[in-house]
């Protein structure tokens, strides 16, 4: 449980680092969009790879249908909750400071953040070990979302210390749910890990189309599509060398 613990806080620290240079420079958003893009489809390869192709591997069809079915249907209930809650929609450009929602942009990322995090958590349980190109992915993505995230904080009026603090605390919170999907889904036994891995799945895959894509197409306009391909392609390099 600390292994898994340790890679989850490791993946999630880019968030925190990403959080850094929104606050201290500017950054052009295109450029944030376009590496939101690449992050995608590094996520999109990992998801088909690294989780969809080892549950069916080793599950079979019922275990991957349940499990994306289940992922997604759970994601997007949590997202439509922090809607309701008055959460703002992420992946949607705000019109003015005072529209913005910061601690709902931060619990959105919380939400995206535990799939990811009980992933890396649970690929620990297999034989293969720690899947490196599903960390490099989640790595990459992290990054430009905390970044945009916390420029807009910033014009919201808060102070840098207080949404670094925000930011640490998700990172926290993504590493003791890597732990915590070790530990208790490993006292389930590896004939849950297919259905495990499907579902994590589902619910990255919503996320993605629900906020990461949408977010990444309205600030990087034409080249949002080549930069998601390109992601794709080095992750899956990645995947099959290793």
């Amino acid at each position: 449980m600390v292994v898994a613990a340790f890679w989850g806080l490791a993946a999630a620290s880019t968030l925190v680092a990403g959080a850094l240079i929104g606050l201290i420079s500017e950054v052009p958003r295109r450029w944030v969009a376009l590496v939101m893009a690449f992050g995608a489809g590094a996520l999109i390869s990992a998801l088909a790879f690294d989780l969809t192709e080892e549950a069916f591997s080793h599950g079979g069809t019922g275990a991957v249908a349940a499990g994306l079915a289940s992922g997604a249907l759970v994601f997007y209930l949590g997202e439509q909750l922090l809607h309701s809650r008055g959460g703002a929609r992420r992946g949607v450009r705000v019109k003015s400071p005072k529209e913005g929602n910061g601690p709902a942009i931060v619990l959105g990322a919380l939400l995206d953040g535990i799939p990811e995090s009980v992933v890396l958590g649970t690929t620990l349980l297999a034989a293969t070990g720690l899947s490196v190109s599903f960390f490099a992915a989640v790595v990459i993505s992290n990054v430009p979302e905390s970044l945009s995230a916390a420029a807009d904080l910033r014009r919201e009026g808060h102070e840098p210390r207080w949404i670094i603090g925000l930011w640490l605390l998700v990172a926290l919170a993504s590493g003791a749910a890597a732990g915590l999907g070790y530990g208790l889904l490993g006292a389930m036994g590896t004939g849950s890990i297919p259905l495990i891995q499907a579902f994590a799945a589902g619910a990255i895959l919503t996320m993605l189309v629900d906020t990461m894509i949408p977010e990444a197409f309205a600030d990087g306009g034409d080249l949002t599509g080549l930069a998601t391909v390109l992601g794709f392609a080095l992750a899956f390099l990645l995947s099959a060398v290793s």
